[in-house]
Protein backbone atom coordinates (compact mmCIF):
# COMPACT_ATOMS: atom_id res chain seq x y z
CA UNK A 1 0.00 0.00 0.00
CA UNK A 2 1.09 3.46 -1.20
CA UNK A 3 1.28 5.82 2.24
CA UNK A 4 1.20 9.40 1.45
CA UNK A 5 3.87 11.51 2.62
CA UNK A 6 3.25 13.07 5.89
CA UNK A 7 5.71 16.25 6.14
CA UNK A 8 6.17 19.07 4.02
CA UNK A 9 9.70 17.74 2.58
CA UNK A 10 8.21 14.19 2.03
CA UNK A 11 6.00 16.16 0.15
CA UNK A 12 8.03 17.61 -1.65
CA UNK A 13 10.75 14.72 -2.54
CA UNK A 14 7.87 13.15 -3.32
CA UNK A 15 5.71 14.85 -5.56
CA UNK A 16 8.30 17.92 -6.25
CA UNK A 17 5.59 20.75 -4.81
CA UNK A 18 5.69 23.45 -2.39
CA UNK A 19 8.59 25.08 -3.87
CA UNK A 20 8.24 28.32 -1.85
CA UNK A 21 9.48 28.44 1.78
CA UNK A 22 7.63 30.86 3.79
CA UNK A 23 8.10 28.91 7.69
CA UNK A 24 10.87 28.00 9.82
CA UNK A 25 13.34 30.35 7.67
CA UNK A 26 16.66 30.49 8.74
CA UNK A 27 17.21 34.02 9.39
CA UNK A 28 20.51 33.77 10.93
CA UNK A 29 22.29 32.20 7.87
CA UNK A 30 21.14 34.95 5.51
CA UNK A 31 24.14 36.90 4.32
CA UNK A 32 23.25 40.23 5.65
CA UNK A 33 26.52 41.87 4.57
CA UNK A 34 25.62 41.16 0.91
CA UNK A 35 22.21 42.50 0.86
CA UNK A 36 23.40 45.97 2.75
CA UNK A 37 25.95 46.19 0.31
CA UNK A 38 23.31 45.28 -2.75
CA UNK A 39 21.24 47.70 -1.46
CA UNK A 40 23.95 50.35 -0.87
CA UNK A 41 24.94 49.87 -5.24
CA UNK A 42 20.84 50.24 -5.76
CA UNK A 43 21.15 53.33 -3.82
CA UNK A 44 23.62 55.34 -5.88
CA UNK A 45 22.11 54.29 -9.16
CA UNK A 46 19.00 55.73 -7.67
CA UNK A 47 20.76 58.72 -7.31
CA UNK A 48 22.90 58.90 -10.24
CA UNK A 49 19.56 58.18 -12.18
CA UNK A 50 17.40 60.96 -10.07
CA UNK A 51 20.54 63.28 -11.18
CA UNK A 52 20.93 62.41 -15.11
CA UNK A 53 16.61 62.34 -15.16
CA UNK A 54 16.72 66.38 -13.58
CA UNK A 55 19.71 67.55 -15.43
CA UNK A 56 19.30 69.80 -18.49
CA UNK A 57 20.06 66.97 -20.81
CA UNK A 58 17.91 64.53 -19.80
CA UNK A 59 16.00 64.79 -22.32
CA UNK A 60 14.70 60.66 -22.73
CA UNK A 61 15.50 59.32 -19.21
CA UNK A 62 12.85 59.11 -16.78
CA UNK A 63 13.57 58.60 -13.34
CA UNK A 64 9.76 57.42 -12.31
CA UNK A 65 10.40 55.27 -15.07
CA UNK A 66 13.27 53.96 -13.36
CA UNK A 67 11.22 53.49 -9.53
CA UNK A 68 8.57 51.80 -11.78
CA UNK A 69 10.45 48.74 -12.83
CA UNK A 70 12.43 48.51 -9.97
CA UNK A 71 9.24 48.28 -7.59
CA UNK A 72 8.26 45.60 -10.22
CA UNK A 73 11.07 44.18 -9.77
CA UNK A 74 11.89 44.10 -5.52
CA UNK A 75 9.05 41.54 -5.56
CA UNK A 76 10.82 38.99 -7.55
CA UNK A 77 13.85 39.54 -5.15
CA UNK A 78 11.47 37.72 -2.38
CA UNK A 79 10.31 35.82 -4.36
CA UNK A 80 13.30 33.30 -5.00
CA UNK A 81 14.27 34.56 -1.90
CA UNK A 82 11.78 32.56 -0.76
CA UNK A 83 12.51 29.72 -3.29
CA UNK A 84 13.23 26.05 -1.81
CA UNK A 85 16.88 24.90 -3.16
CA UNK A 86 15.69 21.64 -3.47
CA UNK A 87 13.39 22.50 -5.59
CA UNK A 88 15.92 24.30 -7.95
CA UNK A 89 18.25 21.44 -7.50
CA UNK A 90 15.26 18.90 -9.55
CA UNK A 91 13.43 21.40 -11.27
CA UNK A 92 15.93 23.37 -12.74
CA UNK A 93 15.35 22.08 -16.67
CA UNK A 94 11.81 24.03 -15.94
CA UNK A 95 13.22 27.32 -15.62
CA UNK A 96 16.03 26.69 -18.29
CA UNK A 97 13.20 25.80 -20.60
CA UNK A 98 11.10 28.83 -19.82
CA UNK A 99 13.90 30.99 -20.72
CA UNK A 100 15.06 29.16 -23.48
CA UNK A 101 11.44 29.51 -24.84
CA UNK A 102 11.48 32.95 -24.34
CA UNK A 103 15.03 33.02 -26.27
CA UNK A 104 13.48 31.06 -29.67
CA UNK A 105 10.27 33.80 -29.81
CA UNK A 106 12.61 36.24 -29.84
CA UNK A 107 13.48 36.36 -33.87
CA UNK A 108 9.83 35.57 -34.45
CA UNK A 109 8.33 38.37 -32.32
CA UNK A 110 10.85 40.48 -30.88
CA UNK A 111 11.64 44.02 -31.63
CA UNK A 112 14.35 45.41 -33.30
CA UNK A 113 16.40 48.38 -32.21
CA UNK A 114 20.07 49.62 -33.15
CA UNK A 115 20.54 46.89 -35.74
CA UNK A 116 19.55 43.86 -33.05
CA UNK A 117 16.63 41.76 -32.18
CA UNK A 118 16.57 41.28 -28.55
CA UNK A 119 12.96 42.66 -27.06
CA UNK A 120 9.66 41.45 -26.67
CA UNK A 121 7.17 44.25 -26.37
CA UNK A 122 5.24 44.34 -22.83
CA UNK A 123 2.63 46.83 -21.05
CA UNK A 124 4.76 47.23 -18.14
CA UNK A 125 8.73 47.41 -20.50
CA UNK A 126 10.02 45.29 -23.07
CA UNK A 127 11.74 42.08 -21.90
CA UNK A 128 14.92 41.27 -23.31
CA UNK A 129 14.92 37.37 -22.88
CA UNK A 130 18.96 37.03 -22.50
CA UNK A 131 19.07 38.69 -19.21
CA UNK A 132 16.86 36.21 -18.00
CA UNK A 133 18.56 33.23 -19.47
CA UNK A 134 21.76 34.25 -17.71
CA UNK A 135 20.11 33.57 -14.58
CA UNK A 136 18.62 30.37 -15.73
CA UNK A 137 22.04 28.91 -16.90
CA UNK A 138 23.39 29.63 -13.75
CA UNK A 139 20.81 26.98 -12.27
CA UNK A 140 21.15 24.69 -15.11
CA UNK A 141 24.92 24.46 -14.49
CA UNK A 142 24.44 24.24 -10.49
CA UNK A 143 21.92 21.54 -11.38
CA UNK A 144 23.86 19.82 -13.64
CA UNK A 145 27.12 19.72 -11.63
CA UNK A 146 25.36 18.90 -9.04
CA UNK A 147 26.45 14.94 -9.00
CA UNK A 148 28.97 15.81 -11.80
CA UNK A 149 32.98 15.72 -11.44
CA UNK A 150 34.01 16.16 -14.84
CA UNK A 151 35.97 13.59 -14.25
CA UNK A 152 35.04 11.71 -17.94
CA UNK A 153 34.55 13.74 -21.14
CA UNK A 154 31.22 12.38 -21.08
CA UNK A 155 30.37 14.51 -18.00
CA UNK A 156 31.45 17.75 -20.37
CA UNK A 157 28.73 17.36 -22.88
CA UNK A 158 25.48 18.62 -21.05
CA UNK A 159 26.91 21.72 -19.35
CA UNK A 160 28.67 22.89 -22.34
CA UNK A 161 25.93 21.87 -24.17
CA UNK A 162 23.57 24.10 -21.79
CA UNK A 163 25.60 27.23 -21.93
CA UNK A 164 26.42 26.70 -26.17
CA UNK A 165 23.01 26.71 -27.22
CA UNK A 166 21.59 29.90 -25.14
CA UNK A 167 25.31 31.55 -26.34
CA UNK A 168 24.57 30.74 -29.97
CA UNK A 169 20.90 32.50 -29.73
CA UNK A 170 21.76 35.54 -27.85
CA UNK A 171 24.87 35.96 -30.84
CA UNK A 172 22.63 35.71 -33.67
CA UNK A 173 20.39 38.43 -31.96
CA UNK A 174 23.15 40.09 -32.01
CA UNK A 175 24.46 40.76 -28.62
CA UNK A 176 27.87 40.02 -28.16
CA UNK A 177 27.68 41.48 -24.30
CA UNK A 178 25.73 39.12 -22.77
CA UNK A 179 27.61 36.01 -25.07
CA UNK A 180 30.90 37.72 -23.48
CA UNK A 181 29.05 36.95 -19.35
CA UNK A 182 27.85 33.60 -20.31
CA UNK A 183 31.88 32.40 -21.00
CA UNK A 184 33.36 33.78 -17.67
CA UNK A 185 30.33 32.30 -15.84
CA UNK A 186 30.66 29.35 -17.51
CA UNK A 187 34.21 28.35 -17.04
CA UNK A 188 33.71 29.63 -13.76
CA UNK A 189 31.35 27.19 -12.67
CA UNK A 190 32.86 24.50 -13.94
CA UNK A 191 35.89 25.14 -12.28
CA UNK A 192 33.96 25.70 -9.03
CA UNK A 193 32.80 22.00 -10.05
CA UNK A 194 36.24 20.54 -10.03
CA UNK A 195 37.13 21.12 -13.39
CA UNK A 196 41.17 21.28 -13.55
CA UNK A 197 42.93 24.50 -14.59
CA UNK A 198 44.77 23.04 -17.26
CA UNK A 199 41.76 21.74 -19.35
CA UNK A 200 39.89 25.24 -18.69
CA UNK A 201 43.24 26.96 -19.94
CA UNK A 202 42.90 25.32 -23.38
CA UNK A 203 38.93 25.58 -23.26
CA UNK A 204 39.59 29.67 -23.26
CA UNK A 205 42.98 29.25 -25.28
CA UNK A 206 40.09 27.45 -27.95
CA UNK A 207 37.65 30.13 -27.22
CA UNK A 208 40.41 32.85 -27.86
CA UNK A 209 41.04 31.53 -31.55
CA UNK A 210 37.43 30.59 -32.65
CA UNK A 211 36.72 34.85 -31.89
CA UNK A 212 40.09 35.44 -33.53
CA UNK A 213 39.18 33.88 -36.15
CA UNK A 214 34.93 34.54 -36.81
CA UNK A 215 36.34 38.05 -37.02
CA UNK A 216 39.01 37.71 -39.58
CA UNK A 217 36.74 35.56 -41.42
CA UNK A 218 33.95 37.61 -41.02
CA UNK A 219 32.24 34.67 -40.32
CA UNK A 220 28.95 34.74 -37.96
CA UNK A 221 29.98 38.64 -37.32
CA UNK A 222 27.51 41.44 -38.44
CA UNK A 223 29.22 44.57 -40.12
CA UNK A 224 28.89 47.10 -37.72
CA UNK A 225 30.27 44.33 -34.83
CA UNK A 226 33.41 43.98 -37.46
CA UNK A 227 33.06 48.39 -37.51
CA UNK A 228 32.96 48.10 -33.70
CA UNK A 229 36.12 45.80 -33.21
CA UNK A 230 37.95 47.76 -36.49
CA UNK A 231 37.16 51.32 -34.51
CA UNK A 232 38.68 49.98 -31.16
CA UNK A 233 42.06 48.85 -32.12
CA UNK A 234 42.18 52.17 -34.59
CA UNK A 235 41.37 54.11 -31.48
CA UNK A 236 43.37 53.14 -28.80
CA UNK A 237 45.73 55.68 -28.70
CA UNK A 238 44.36 59.40 -27.50
CA UNK A 239 45.31 61.26 -30.81
CA UNK A 240 43.45 58.65 -33.16
CA UNK A 241 40.55 58.12 -30.49
CA UNK A 242 40.26 62.30 -31.35
CA UNK A 243 40.39 61.50 -35.35
CA UNK A 244 37.25 59.41 -34.88
CA UNK A 245 35.20 61.64 -32.49
CA UNK A 246 32.64 62.29 -34.90
CA UNK A 247 32.63 59.12 -36.86
CA UNK A 248 32.35 55.62 -35.29
CA UNK A 249 34.12 56.34 -32.48
CA UNK A 250 31.72 58.86 -31.08
CA UNK A 251 30.44 56.67 -28.00
CA UNK A 252 33.84 55.13 -27.19
CA UNK A 253 35.15 59.11 -27.98
CA UNK A 254 32.46 60.83 -24.84
CA UNK A 255 32.65 57.73 -22.80
CA UNK A 256 36.46 58.36 -22.03
CA UNK A 257 36.46 62.12 -22.23
CA UNK A 258 33.48 61.93 -19.55
CA UNK A 259 36.02 59.76 -17.09
CA UNK A 260 38.82 62.11 -17.76
CA UNK A 261 36.74 64.98 -16.72
CA UNK A 262 35.90 63.89 -13.33
CA UNK A 263 39.42 64.05 -12.10
CA UNK A 264 39.88 63.44 -8.60
CA UNK A 265 37.03 64.91 -6.82
CA UNK A 266 34.23 65.17 -9.67
CA UNK A 267 31.99 67.65 -11.23
CA UNK A 268 29.36 67.11 -8.32
CA UNK A 269 26.38 65.15 -8.75
CA UNK A 270 24.34 65.86 -12.20
CA UNK A 271 27.01 68.43 -13.23
CA UNK A 272 28.99 66.87 -15.23
CA UNK A 273 29.14 67.67 -19.02
CA UNK A 274 27.63 64.08 -20.02
CA UNK A 275 24.26 64.75 -18.34
CA UNK A 276 24.43 68.61 -18.79
CA UNK A 277 24.92 68.78 -22.52
CA UNK A 278 23.01 64.65 -23.21
CA UNK A 279 25.55 64.17 -25.43
CA UNK A 280 27.02 60.12 -23.78
CA UNK A 281 24.80 57.82 -25.26
CA UNK A 282 23.26 55.17 -23.57
CA UNK A 283 24.58 56.86 -19.82
CA UNK A 284 21.35 55.88 -17.69
CA UNK A 285 22.77 52.28 -18.53
CA UNK A 286 25.72 50.72 -20.87
CA UNK A 287 27.57 54.03 -19.93
CA UNK A 288 26.74 54.46 -16.30
CA UNK A 289 30.22 54.31 -14.96
CA UNK A 290 31.57 56.57 -17.40
CA UNK A 291 28.91 59.10 -15.66
CA UNK A 292 29.76 58.02 -12.02
CA UNK A 293 33.18 58.97 -12.71
CA UNK A 294 32.82 61.97 -14.27
CA UNK A 295 30.44 63.29 -11.44
CA UNK A 296 32.16 61.28 -8.65
CA UNK A 297 35.62 61.89 -9.84
CA UNK A 298 38.37 59.26 -9.12
CA UNK A 299 37.28 58.83 -5.70
CA UNK A 300 33.80 58.06 -6.23
CA UNK A 301 34.42 55.65 -9.10
CA UNK A 302 36.80 53.39 -7.06
CA UNK A 303 34.27 53.81 -4.45
CA UNK A 304 31.19 52.27 -6.38
CA UNK A 305 33.73 49.66 -7.41
CA UNK A 306 35.43 48.91 -4.14
CA UNK A 307 31.88 48.03 -3.20
CA UNK A 308 30.91 45.98 -6.42
CA UNK A 309 34.25 44.18 -5.36
CA UNK A 310 33.30 43.68 -1.96
CA UNK A 311 29.65 42.64 -2.93
CA UNK A 312 31.23 40.09 -5.21
CA UNK A 313 33.78 38.55 -2.63
CA UNK A 314 30.87 38.33 0.01
CA UNK A 315 29.31 35.93 -2.37
CA UNK A 316 32.41 33.95 -2.68
CA UNK A 317 32.93 33.62 1.00
CA UNK A 318 29.52 32.90 1.49
CA UNK A 319 29.78 30.16 -0.75
CA UNK A 320 33.10 28.62 0.56
CA UNK A 321 31.60 28.07 3.61
CA UNK A 322 29.00 26.27 2.59
CA UNK A 323 28.89 22.12 2.42
CA UNK A 324 26.25 22.08 0.42
CA UNK A 325 27.43 21.80 -3.37
CA UNK A 326 24.05 22.75 -5.48
CA UNK A 327 24.33 25.70 -2.57
CA UNK A 328 27.90 26.67 -3.28
CA UNK A 329 27.99 26.66 -7.26
CA UNK A 330 24.10 28.84 -6.93
CA UNK A 331 26.19 31.49 -5.04
CA UNK A 332 29.60 31.26 -6.99
CA UNK A 333 27.39 31.30 -10.45
CA UNK A 334 26.11 34.62 -9.20
CA UNK A 335 28.92 36.17 -7.91
CA UNK A 336 30.61 35.47 -11.24
CA UNK A 337 27.41 36.93 -12.89
CA UNK A 338 27.91 40.29 -10.88
CA UNK A 339 31.78 39.95 -11.50
CA UNK A 340 31.59 39.46 -15.40
CA UNK A 341 29.15 42.70 -15.14
CA UNK A 342 31.32 44.96 -13.67
CA UNK A 343 34.33 44.31 -15.61
CA UNK A 344 33.20 44.00 -19.10
CA UNK A 345 30.90 47.18 -18.30
CA UNK A 346 34.10 49.07 -16.81
CA UNK A 347 36.38 47.39 -19.39
CA UNK A 348 34.15 48.76 -22.54
CA UNK A 349 34.33 52.48 -20.94
CA UNK A 350 37.66 52.48 -20.48
CA UNK A 351 38.18 50.91 -23.87
CA UNK A 352 39.72 48.22 -23.36
CA UNK A 353 37.61 46.38 -24.86
CA UNK A 354 35.42 46.73 -27.91
CA UNK A 355 32.03 48.84 -27.50
CA UNK A 356 28.89 46.76 -27.00
CA UNK A 357 26.16 47.58 -24.96
CA UNK A 358 26.02 45.44 -21.43
CA UNK A 359 24.78 47.47 -18.26
CA UNK A 360 26.16 47.60 -14.66
CA UNK A 361 23.35 45.24 -12.62
CA UNK A 362 21.48 47.12 -9.63
CA UNK A 363 23.04 50.29 -10.91
CA UNK A 364 21.90 51.05 -14.89
CA UNK A 365 18.44 51.23 -15.93
CA UNK A 366 16.42 48.38 -17.68
CA UNK A 367 13.40 46.62 -16.42
CA UNK A 368 14.98 43.13 -17.62
CA UNK A 369 18.43 43.94 -15.82
CA UNK A 370 16.88 45.10 -12.86
CA UNK A 371 14.63 41.77 -12.67
CA UNK A 372 17.40 39.29 -13.46
CA UNK A 373 19.71 41.25 -11.08
CA UNK A 374 17.19 41.06 -8.70
CA UNK A 375 16.20 37.51 -9.16
CA UNK A 376 19.35 36.71 -9.15
CA UNK A 377 20.56 37.99 -5.69
CA UNK A 378 17.09 36.78 -3.88
CA UNK A 379 18.04 33.19 -5.22
CA UNK A 380 21.59 33.38 -3.91
CA UNK A 381 21.19 34.77 -0.49
CA UNK A 382 17.63 31.87 0.00
CA UNK A 383 20.94 29.09 -1.22
CA UNK A 384 22.66 30.47 1.36
CA UNK A 385 20.08 31.03 3.98
CA UNK A 386 18.69 27.22 3.04
CA UNK A 387 21.74 25.26 2.07
CA UNK A 388 21.49 21.60 3.34
CA UNK A 389 24.74 19.99 5.40
CA UNK A 390 26.28 17.45 3.44
CA UNK A 391 29.01 14.91 3.62
CA UNK A 392 30.03 14.16 0.17
CA UNK A 393 33.94 14.14 -1.26
CA UNK A 394 34.01 17.90 -2.18
CA UNK A 395 31.99 19.66 1.47
CA UNK A 396 35.06 20.25 2.86
CA UNK A 397 37.66 21.86 -0.14
CA UNK A 398 38.70 25.05 -0.20
CA UNK A 399 38.87 27.29 -3.11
Amino acid sequence: MKHLPATATAREEAGGRLPIRIRGMRWSKVPWHVLLLGMALLAIGLSFQRAMSDAEGGVGISFRGHVQKLLVSLPVLIAAFLVRPRWLRRRWSWVYGACLTLLLLVPFIGLERNQAKRWIETRIFDLQPSEFMKVALILALAGALYRNRLTRFKDWVLPLSLAFVPMVLVALQPDLGTALTIVPVTLGMLYLAGASGKVLSTAIAGVALVAIAAVHFEFGVREYQLERIDTWTQSYFPQDLIEGRRGPAFHAYHARVSIGNGGLAGRGLGQGIANQAGILPERESDSIIAVIAEEGGWWGATGMLVLYTLFVLGMMQTAVGLRDRHARLVLGGVALYFGSHVFIHSAVNLGLLPLTGLTLPLLSTGGSSLLASFAALGLALGCAANHEAALDRDAFRSY
